[in-house]
This record gives C-alpha cells, structure tokens and sequence, in this order.
C-alpha cells in the first residue's frame, strides 16, 4: 500500500506474524500461566500510591518504554506483550490511580493531568528520555503524553487507539457495553458479549475473554467511571500534527471498538508515522503478542535516522 508523503508505508499481514510463524496456541493465554516478568512496587507520587512494574532491559543505555494500558485493566493483562518484546529493552508498566492494584485517586483527573502525573512517576523512579506505548484508553495518555513531553518523549507507540472524541466511532451496542465494568465482574457476560465488542481471535474463543476480564484486574467500580469522564471532550485531532515523535500504529483489521478507519486517519496526520495493520480484533496486542512484541522491538531499537524508521515487512 503506497504511503502518503512524510509517512512510512502501511503493513498488512495476515493469519501468521511477520516471521511465518503460526499464530499463539490459544493455551499460551491462559492469565492463569502468566507472572509479572519485571519487579513490582508501590510508590507515593503527590499524595497518590501508584503500582508500577520495572522488567528490567539488557542495554541499560536505552530509553525504557513506558506501558499504559486500556480502560479497567492493570498492568499484567500486557504480561504476553511484555514477554515477546526483546530483552534489550526495560518495560515500564503502571496501574491507573482506580485500577488494578493503585488505589482511588483523591480527586478525579483528566488526561492532561494523568500525562503530568505520569511524568513525576517517571520522575520518581529516574528516568529522563522515555518511549511510550499506549493501548485503547492508554493510547489516548500516550498521545497527550507525547504532546506534553515532545523532548522527554523519543518514540511513540499507539495499539488498537484513536483520537478521543473526535473519531469514527464504534456501532451504538459496542458502546453500550463499554460503558460499564459489568464484563469484568461476570464471566458468563463476558465471554457472551466477546466476540461482537473485541473481534478477531476472541470470536473464535469466546472464553478467552472471561479469562482476560476478571475482576482483580479491574479495582473499585469507580475507578472504570473515572476512566471514562476522564477522555470526555478530549480529543487529540488539533495537536496530531505536532507531534515529531517517529510513531509506530499498530490496528487490527476485525476491531469493532476502534475501526480500522481510525488508524489510517490517524498515520494521515502524524508527520512521521507507519501503519501495521494486523490479522486480528481490539485485543491483538494480547492474542498475538508473539507478533506484535517483534515488530515494536525492531521500531524501537532501530537506530535508522528519525525521519526514516520502517518496520519491514514480510
């Protein structure tokens, strides 16, 4: 697919990853055979307990890539992504003050002040120069993130994201069901609504979702409502051009929660970005993390110049 001038060309694989090799047997996703790889704290950052988990890299020279999750879900749901990026790297991940293992904020927040939160998180813990990655509701915190920070920021990674308010959105009854926390509190619901919402693999293992959502993951019911007010009315759209960081899309091309649509129009109007759209729904940063890990890695440790970083293709 031809790239439009000062963007890297779009990548579209299909039912294997970019090496040939098959797809992740489904077994392998199991939360139950999953443990947090990196070292796992708590820390007090302006007045709020924040759960973070360092997996430390082998070229400790390199920025760290700092994690941040979608919507109701802690940091181990990324546990299989963590563990395909290359050791190279130090991966940083952090539970959302509400969620997972942090507990509620004081006040609520709004993404501007979470991307400045995260910053003295960061801060703490003695990082300058960080690359980011943001999936789903954490794309929206690495973009204003990247906005905020545009010298601490060096690349940007966006999965399965778009721009906020301002998008395509998904049908009315994908948005009915995010709404809520419910899928997290009851399995049964949430292998039931699975296929429809998350797409690709997960319409064929339903009960995958039951196994992903669950409801440790999650924290206080009101922690998910602070989430959801906290992107209303934001919208990323006026400072996508702005942003020089080399970013690096990754879609799904079966992703009922954030269409396909979003992501070129997104690669559209970042001024150096690649569009990897791969075979598979909203969760694929999960279901084929043996594929997606690769290709961030390769984007990340590159040391092509900034203006021309690629991700190659099969």
């Amino acid at each position: 697919m031809t790239g439009h001038t000062g963007a890297a060309e779009d990548t579209e694989l299909a039912g294997h990853d970019h090496r040939g090799e098959p797809m992740t047997d489904i077994a392998d996703l199991d939360p139950a055979h999953w443990h947090v790889t990196g070292r796992t704290q708590q820390l007090r950052v302006l007045g709020h307990q924040v759960r973070v988990s360092i997996r430390r890299g082998a070229d400790s020279a390199r920025p760290p890539l700092v994690l941040c999750n979608g919507i109701g879900a802690s940091l181990d749901l990324l546990e299989p992504f963590v563990e395909a990026l290359p050791p190279e790297l130090e991966v940083v991940s952090f539970d959302v003050p509400g969620v997972g293992g942090s507990p509620m904020p004081r006040v609520p927040y709004n993404l501007p002040l979470l991307a400045m939160f995260l910053g003295r998180v960061l801060d703490q813990l003695g990082y300058g120069r960080v690359d980011m990655l943001g999936m789903s509701w954490g794309g929206g915190l690495a973009q204003q993130f990247a906005f905020q920070n545009p010298r601490r920021c060096r690349r940007l990674v966006l999965v399965s994201t778009a721009t906020g308010m301002l998008m395509v959105p998904a049908a009315p009854g994908v948005l009915l069901r995010m709404a809520t926390p419910h899928r997290y509190r009851d399995p049964a619901y949430a292998a039931r609504i699975a296929p429809r919402v998350y797409g690709g693999t997960v319409r064929q293992h339903p009960e995958m979702a039951a196994q992903l959502m669950s409801a440790e993951r999650l924290g206080a019911p009101a922690g998910y409502l602070l989430q959801l007010l906290a992107g209303v009315g934001w919208t990323s759209l006026p400072f996508l051009p702005l942003l020089r960081q080399p970013t690096l899309i990754l879609s799904g091309n079966d992703d009922p929660i954030i269409r396909l649509v979003n992501a070129r129009m997104m690669r559209r109007l970042l001024p150096h970005a690649h569009l990897h759209v791969f075979d598979d729904g909203h969760l694929g940063i999960v279901t084929k993390a043996h594929e997606l890990g690769p290709i961030t890695g390769q984007f990340l440790l590159s040391d092509l110049p900034t203006e021309v970083v690629h991700v190659s293709r099969a």
